[in-house]
């Protein structure tokens, strides 16, 4: 863990363009976005958020103009809410 003068550093550094986000997630999740990060060649976990809110927002903009993609999210829309105590930490 980064010591209290490093964070500060980086809060004064990053303060207008980031915030820091700590969730707490599944063990598997931990393990997917390292793998994610590996097969997408990222730059660690964070990145591979920052990879899949990207995705997300790819495949939502396209879902506009194709009626396939569109169906794709409305399925993993739904499957996700189906499921979704699976994923909750």
């Amino acid at each position: 863990m980064a010591t209290i003068k490093a964070q500060r550093k980086w809060r004064d550094k990053n303060r207008f363009v980031k915030s820091q986000l700590n969730v707490m997630a599944k063990k598997y999740i931990h393990v997917d976005l390292k793998n994610f990060s590996k097969q997408f060649n990222l730059r660690g976990k964070g990145e591979a958020v920052t990879f899949a809110v990207f995705v997300t927002r790819a495949l939502l903009q396209r879902s506009d103009f194709d009626a396939k993609i569109a169906t794709l999210m409305d399925n993993l829309i739904l499957a996700y809410h189906r499921d979704r105590d699976l994923y909750k930490s």
